[in-house]
């Protein structure tokens, strides 16, 4: 009896020292992130889920240079393309209620654009950025550009002539085919998209704040980190850097979103202000089906156009990738389990939401250094974690 007591003591000692592996796997992902985001320089959000548990929950490096505000879960960045996601849901919920159709064509919502092809083009090209339309925007004005609304952006779509290929049949990312779809949200809703966003999926979500940027309301951003760049701004006498020759080049990180950042401000392609604590909570609303029913987030996260042999854009093309509504989809491999993600790049934004529904694990990378490359940034992580 005694020998036994002796034993489940031992084993009991043994398995309280013992390391606990997600302790292990949050050890390892600090350590590679503490690398990557010094504490004295713009850095990045991170947050990784599996199940209902949250693994490793923290900020690296400062929020907002000039007050010196540190990053941490609560900070709002702007996610960038990973707005889209909401964008497509918003679609998806007025297919789902019956007010239109994936398969409708475009000229039923933009009577005023001129060409035929408009009616071979339907919602569901625009989700799956497989339209053929082209990013013809009106880039001769800088200054122009960099305060762009979404008026100005679409200007050109009217009067459009010619698309890249048949639509349905390539894959072409384009931002401005996203403004589009904003646009029929508040067509066929009635709504501002700010707004219909907010009734329809924000506030059923419990997301509350997350907000679309608008430059008049940028104090409503709650915990706001600024994005940056690191530029050169001088050699060392002062004097502007045009000829570096011999001279030691004096370089900073400055400021680069709204008012430096071209193409900034639109909200249904790339606006969204979030933080990973609010994403956490949108995660947990996709899989409750809260916003969305299962058939169309079925739909919207599998393979409609493939990415991989696109002749037409770069943007995340690798092999087996495609793209769905309003996600990447990475279809499961031997090595590999499926990956529905997507990047964000705006001004010195940079981001990545990527979701593995096998193991039901989040990752969220959110920075605000615009040199990250956020689908490389987290492999050392997917790594940690066996994904």
């Amino acid at each position: 009896m005694k020998r036994t007591i002796l034993f489940i003591m031992a084993v009991t000692f043994i398995a309280a020292c013992s390391p606990n592996p997600k302790d292990e796997a949050a050890t390892k992902i600090d350590s590679i992130c503490s690398e990557l985001f010094p504490a004295d320089e713009p850095g990045a959000a991170l947050l990784v889920l599996q199940g209902d548990e949250i693994i490793i929950d923290k900020g690296y490096g400062i929020a907002d240079l000039e007050s010196g505000s540190a990053i941490d879960g609560n900070t709002s960045f702007c996610v960038a393309s990973i707005s889209k996601q909401f964008t497509a849901v918003a679609i998806l919920q007025l297919a789902e209620q019956g007010k239109l159709s994936l398969e409708d064509n475009i000229k039923n919502y933009f009577p005023e654009y001129k060409a035929d092809f408009y009616e071979k083009i339907q919602i569901k090209h625009l989700l799956s950025h497989s339209s053929g339309i082209p990013d013809a925007r009106d880039r001769s004005n800088e200054e122009r550009s960099i305060f762009a609304n979404e008026e100005y952006v679409m200007q050109y779509l009217p009067d459009l002539e010619v698309i890249n290929f048949e639509p349905g049949t390539e894959y072409e990312y384009i931002n401005p085919t996203f403004l589009m779809l904003g646009s029929i949200v508040e067509k066929v809703s009635g709504m501002p998209f700010t707004e219909y966003v907010k009734e329809n999926i924000f506030i059923p979500a419990g997301m509350e704040h997350s907000l679309f940027f608008e430059a008049d309301k940028e104090h409503l951003i709650p915990n706001m980190a600024h994005g940056y760049r690191y530029e050169v701004v001088s050699d060392n006498a002062g004097e502007p850097a045009a000829n570096e020759g011999d001279k030691k080049i004096i370089k900073e990180w400055r400021e680069y979103d709204y008012g430096e950042a071209t193409f900034f401000a639109t909200k249904a392609d790339g606006g969204l202000y979030t933080s990973t604590h609010q994403f956490v909570i949108w995660e947990k609303a996709l899989r409750n089906h809260t916003v969305l029913g299962e058939e169309m987030l079925s739909a919207a996260h599998s393979p409609q156009i493939e990415v991989s042999n696109s002749r037409f854009s770069s943007y995340q093309k690798r092999p087996n990738t495609w793209y769905g509504y309003g996600w990447f989809i990475e279809p499961a491999k031997e090595s590999s389990p499926l990956k529905i993600y997507h990047t964000g790049s705006n001004g010195g934004f940079k981001s990545i939401a990527a979701r593995y529904p096998e193991s039901e694990t989040l990752i969220l990378l959110f920075s605000n250094r615009n040199e990250l490359d956020p689908y490389a940034a987290i492999k050392p992580i997917e790594k940690v974690l066996g994904l």
